[in-house]
C-alpha cells in the first residue's frame, strides 16, 4: 500500500490521532505499507511521526534525501523521500540514480509533477525512465503525467467543490515480469457526494427537481434569481441539509 504524502491534511494533528492511524496500519498484517511524507506532514505531523510507535509492516521516508526499501519476495525495490522546498534540495532528482535493472522498481514522490517553476520541488517526468512505475501524491485529481506508469491517483475525497466532477478512485498496479505492468481504477463512492446545482430558486426547491438525487449530499447551489431571496440558505436547507455556499448569478 502506496501513500505518496499527505497522510494527514489538517496543521492541528495531535499525537493520538496519529497513534491511530498507526494502529490500524497494524491490522494490515499481510500487507506492506510505505508513506512518504507530504507538504501537509512537512508542516505538522511529521515532526510527531518519530514519537509514535509504528507497527514493523510500516515503512516512513520523512527526509528530503532519498530512501529505498527493498522487499525481496516481491522482488521489488521503493524509493522514495518527503516533499521538499526547492531552496533545501540541490538535487537534480532523480536524473541519474542506479538502480538494480533485474527488480522492479517504484518511486514515490510528493509535489508538482510538471516543469514549470513553483514553491514544490520541481518534478522532472523525462528523469523517471529508470522506474517502472512512480507514484505521485499532491494533485487531487487522479490522472497520469507523460506515460501512463507515472500516476497522481488522487484524493480519496472530495476537498471543495472545484473537483465536485471529479471521480475519485483507487490506483491498482499489478507487476509481472520485468516491463510488464497492468494498471486499473476502483471507484470510491462515498457516503455523501460533493456537487454543484444550478437554477431559480423554485426550480432548485422543487420536488421534481431532486426526486432522483440524494439530498444529504454536499451541495453549492448558484441561484439564478434576478432578486435575492430573504433568509435563502435557511430555506434551501430544509429540503438540502448540507448545503455549503449558496451564490447568485444575476445582472
Amino acid at each position: 500500500l502506496l501513500i505518496a504524502g499527505d497522510l494527514f491534511d489538517s496543521d492541528e494533528v495531535d499525537i493520538m490521532e496519529i497513534e491511530r492511524v498507526a494502529e490500524k496500519f497494524s491490522r494490515l498484517t499481510t500487507t506492506r505499507v510505505v508513506i512518504c511524507a507530504g507538504n501537509h506532514d512537512c508542516y505538522s505531523s511529521l515532526s510527531l511521526f518519530g514519537l509514535v510507535d509504528w507497527p514493523d509492516n510500516v515503512t516512513l521516508f520523512k527526509t528530503g534525501k532519498l530512501e529505498s526499501v527493498y522487499f525481496p519476495d516481491l522482488k521489488t525495490e521503493v524509493y522514495g523521500m518527503s516533499w521538499v522546498k526547492k531552496a533545501y534540495t540541490d538535487l537534480p532528482f532523480p536524473r541519474g540514480i542506479a538502480v538494480n535493472p533485474e527488480c522492479n522498481n517504484i518511486l514515490m514522490l510528493h509535489g508538482d509533477a510538471y516543469s514549470r517553476q513553483t514553491d514544490y520541488l520541481p518534478i522532472d517526468v523525462s528523469d523517471f525512465s529508470n522506474f517502472d512505475y512512480v507514484a505521485l501524491g499532491h494533485i487531487h485529481g487522479p490522472q497520469h503525467v507523460g506515460r501512463e506508469t507515472v500516476r497522481y491517483c488522487g484524493t480519496p475525497l472530495k476537498y471543495s467543490f472545484s473537483e465536485a466532477s471529479q471521480e475519485k478512485s483507487v490506483t491498482v498496479v499489478e507487476l509481472f515480469e520485468k516491463g510488464n505492468i497492468k494498471i486499473s481504477q476502483i471507484p470510491l463512492k462515498p457516503l455523501r457526494d460533493m456537487r454543484k446545482l444550478r437554477g431559480t430558486y423554485m426550480e432548485v426547491a422543487s420536488r421534481e427537481f431532486y426526486r432522483e438525487m440524494n439530498t444529504e449530499d454536499y451541495v453549492q447551489i448558484t441561484l439564478t434569481d434576478e432578486e435575492d431571496i430573504p433568509e435563502g440558505i435557511q430555506k434551501l436547507r430544509a429540503v438540502y441539509p448540507n448545503l455549503m455556499r449558496l451564490e447568485y448569478d444575476n445582472r
